[in-house]
């Protein structure tokens, strides 16, 4: 039962920053990584699809016996689990409450700043979370839909990624915001040109790395923490292109993916 596999799924090569996390914290867990490459992006897509593609994931992943599945998408956590996560037995972790619960936590003047898909930003859910756990917090968003295609293509530190990131980000420097969620398990990768446009006085958060460290928590919880305290094993599946996966995906995950990555069949 303990040495059953983690489960962690998002639309493309984001999440692998999730799995690099459990790796570090949890070196003992099997984890089965699902990228869903051949439908990226879900943050433009309309609220009934990314709950369809979001089941998917779900069910795809449900094939390997998962004691828990971590959605480390932001858009996925915060457009499609409030309608599925009690559909299943499993418990089903999305990346929202973690960095919420943390940005609380930090801030020093109140003003919180998000930023995320399209979908994550409409759905408002960030500012729920936020002013449930503390109503006198500000929330200021902005949706950045450039981010994703300039990660997964590679441009994370061009200059096309500092221009971009200098437009979205401005409105939020204006606001005076000392806590920036970013709110999508690509953005990680754009830290150094966000953390450059904001300055070194705003603490950025990391949403899916926070929700690696509440799944720790949670398995120990519920005494399903692995036996094991290294030799973990990571299993890989997309649902496009394999050889762009393997050669980008190393960037996320901190070093070479060294183990098969399959092609998986998730469309109707």
């Amino acid at each position: 039962m303990k040495n059953r596999p983690i489960g962690v799924f998002d639309s493309g090569l984001g999440g692998l920053t999730t799995v690099r996390e459990i790796r570090r914290i949890m070196p003992g867990e099997d984890i089965i990584y699902f990228g869903d490459t051949g439908r990226v992006p879900y943050g433009s897509r309309s609220r009934e699809t990314i709950i369809r593609y979001t089941k998917d994931d779900i069910d795809f992943l449900l094939k390997y016996d998962i004691k828990l599945i971590i959605a480390a998408c932001g858009t996925a956590s915060s457009v499609a689990l409030p309608h599925l996560k009690d559909k299943y037995s499993v418990n089903i972790m999305g990346v929202l409450e973690s960095a919420a619960r943390k940005a609380v936590e930090v801030t020093k003047n109140g003003r919180i700043g998000v930023i995320g898909t399209s979908g994550t930003i409409k759905s408002g859910k960030y500012a729920e979370i936020i002013n449930q756990l503390s109503p006198e917090m500000q929330v200021f968003s902005n949706a950045c839909p450039m981010f994703v295609p300039l990660v997964e293509n590679g441009y994370s530190e061009s200059t096309a990624a500092q221009l971009i990131a200098k437009d979205y980000l401005t409105p939020l420097k204006n606001e005076n915001v000392d806590t920036l969620i970013l709110g999508c398990t690509h953005y990680p990768l754009l830290e150094k040109v966000i953390s450059g446009i904001m300055g070194d006085e705003v603490t950025l958060l990391s949403p899916g790395a926070l929700a690696a460290a509440d799944a720790r928590d949670y398995l120990m919880r519920e005494n399903l923490l692995s036996a094991r305290t290294d030799g973990g094993k990571s299993e890989f599946f997309v649902s496009d292109s394999v050889e762009s996966f393997t050669a980008l995906g190393g960037t996320f995950l901190g070093s070479p993916i060294e183990s098969t990555v399959h092609l998986a069949e998730v469309f109707e």
